[in-house]
């Protein structure tokens, strides 16, 4: 299950990644490459940082191969996007989540304790998307809209609060992945946001 969620949602972020290249007026390859860096970025930032080799795509090629073929049909229906746009939140909801939870679980895996795989899932879940806005000149998303990265660390520590109390791991991966996907719409819906810090030095 989780692996079809993973395939969905680097499918759906390598679309939108490659949607913001092409608000840069960016070529075909700079199309390709902000996609592979938004579907790919997260989890690659984790392995980096945890000494997870090799990286999943290089494990995984064929993960390349997809996020590069969903760049390129993008191109070709860009003028359908914005009818879909509904749905690509929906995924992009279900992504973030199972993100969290492959990087969560990863970390888990290694040896590492509940503060790093939570943070480890953190990264999965939300640098794919840092890292598309910042090589496309953006204040990345994550930062300045609905809550997003606090839904990706909600959702760790309801799967590390889960696996506490020793629910097996089917149920653990329901429930984290029905509660952070609801938290994640309800945000969207209600515009719920973190406290912003303005300053003015004035």
């Amino acid at each position: 299950m989780l692996l079809t969620l993973y395939l969905i949602a680097i499918t759906a972020e390598a679309m939108t990644g490659a949607l913001s290249a092409g608000r840069r007026g960016m070529d075909w390859f700079g199309v390709v490459l902000i996609a592979c860096v938004t579907a790919l970025g997260g989890g690659s930032m984790r392995d980096v940082l945890l000494g997870h080799y090799p990286l999943t795509w290089v494990k995984h090629p064929e993960y390349l191969v997809l996020t590069s073929v969903a760049a390129l049909v993008t191109i070709f229906i860009a003028p359908l996007m914005r009818r879909l746009r509904s749905l690509f939140l929906v995924l992009d909801a279900l992504g973030l989540v199972a993100f969290t939870l492959i990087g969560t679980m990863t970390a888990l895996e290694l040896g590492h304790d509940y503060l790093v795989a939570s943070i480890s899932g953190m990264i999965t879940g939300v640098f794919g998307g840092i890292l598309r806005d910042i090589l496309c000149n953006d204040i990345p998303l994550v930062f300045r809209r609905e809550l997003y990265a606090s839904v990706s660390f909600a959702s760790a520590w309801c799967f590390l609060g889960c696996t506490y109390l020793e629910l097996v791991p089917i149920q653990a991966l329901s429930i984290t992945l029905f509660g952070g996907f609801l938290l994640r719409l309800l945000a969207i819906r209600f515009h719920w946001e973190m406290p912003k810090f303005v300053y003015d030095d004035r």
